[in-house]
């Protein structure tokens, strides 16, 4: 898998070493300038760029710009370097942004290298407090800081996404991207601001990557084939989560997810796949491997909920459609806040199968005494502690 991932990453380094066209948006042609609105410019730098047949290079140098929204679509004809050094920011109302449920989008593009040392500053504030989506299932749309929308065969290195209005990026429809010494940042009580989503995307890879926020740290939804998540720091948040799973009538399979040798810190869950009840039809998650995981002080470290239900908001009688299979736990260590430390509830009447926990040390680090509980699977266990390993079994 690590020379699949140097494979991934190796044609996209080429690049670097080519000489590119450079657009600058503070160039007299395109007129940026610090702490004033470079849309206009940074508008005009892409079309420049993309119409290039010769790899080019967009450059947001050091200092503060506005930014109203953006949208970077191809094809193009070339390479394109986007090179933020400098901070961008979203306006604080998001009235002000050009699309409501998008600040930034790259969209139809191959062989994108975005980099740098700079920031994507979506100043969320605002919006986490008006942010009722969770009890209004009409609320208003609210911006996410970073889409990419059929981006193949391309790089997101070293920027940083900051205090986004809602998920920090959304992956939709994409192959081959890695994002690598990616940093996302918001607090740990920010609402719905999601780290990394990835949806009906295939050839994924996030590693060396540092993710705190007020939801998952990354999360996995329907479609999401070979995934690759490695040396990632997770805290605060919700954890590494798949799903939630088989509540639409037009999801599609998951398979082949493989995080390894990541640290989670206090953090509400630890790695979990979640599956709504009452599925409008029947899909699969499978080949799902959780491998070299540090704990510290996480709630739910290990958990398989098909009966996830949030706010009530479904009929919990009907069980879930979601098959669950070949998922595999092994040598996750540390500590738990929550006593029961392992939890694998399946589907009534559609079991988990070939599930595996292997060599679990989790201590429990607030009151209680240390628990499990599975009901309808059978797993197989190896150099579990009795406490750890089904100790409660439907």
């Amino acid at each position: 898998m690590g020379h699949n991932l140097v494979m991934n990453i190796f044609p996209i380094f080429l690049l670097l070493s080519i000489a590119y066209a450079d657009f600058d948006v503070t160039s007299p042609k395109y007129g940026g300038k610090p702490n004033s609105d470079i849309s206009q410019p940074l508008a005009k730098a892409w079309s420049d760029a993309c119409a290039s047949t010769s790899p080019s290079r967009i450059i947001v140098p050091k200092g503060t710009f506005q930014l109203k929204g953006a949208s970077f679509k191809g094809p193009c004809k070339g390479p394109i370097e986007f090179l933020v050094d400098g901070t961008l920011q979203a306006p604080q109302d998001g009235a002000q942004l050009t699309k409501a449920d998008t600040w930034i989008e790259f969209a139809n593009l191959e062989r994108l290298t975005l980099m740098g040392t700079g920031t994507f500053d979506g100043q969320g504030q605002k919006a986490w407090k008006e942010n009722d989506c969770n009890k209004n299932p009409k609320c208003s749309s609210i911006a996410i800081n970073l889409r990419f929308n059929s981006v193949k065969h391309s790089l997101v290195k070293d920027v940083t996404s900051l205090n986004s209005k809602n998920f920090h990026v959304n992956v939709l429809g994409c192959e081959q991207l890695t994002f690598q010494h990616f940093t996302v940042k918001a607090p740990g009580d920010s609402i719905n601001t999601d780290g990394i989503h990835i949806g009906r995307s295939t050839g994924i890879n996030i590693t060396d990557t540092n993710i705190g926020t007020g939801d998952d740290c990354i999360s996995i939804g329907d479609g999401t084939k070979q995934l690759t998540i490695n040396k990632v720091t997770c805290g605060p948040g919700h954890g590494i989560s798949i799903g939630s799973l088989g509540r639409y009538n037009n999801e599609d399979h998951v398979t082949g997810i493989n995080v390894k040798d990541c640290t989670i810190s206090n953090t509400m869950n630890g790695v979990r796949i979640k599956t709504w009840p009452n599925s409008p039809i029947a899909t699969t998650a499978s080949d799902i491997h959780f491998e070299h995981i540090t704990m510290n002080n996480v709630g739910n470290p290990i958990l398989i909920d098909q009966e996830y239900c949030p706010y009530g908001q479904c009929k919990t009688q009907t069980p879930s459609k979601v098959k669950i299979s070949n998922v595999s736990f092994k040598n996750i260590r540390g500590t738990t806040t929550t006593a029961e430390a392992v939890k694998i509830v399946c589907a009534k009447g559609l079991p988990c199968d070939k599930v595996v926990l292997s060599d679990i040390d989790l201590k429990l680090s607030g009151k209680g005494t240390l628990t499990s509980r599975c009901a309808n699977v059978q797993p197989t266990i190896t150099q579990v502690p009795p406490a750890l390993a089904c100790a409660t079994k439907k």
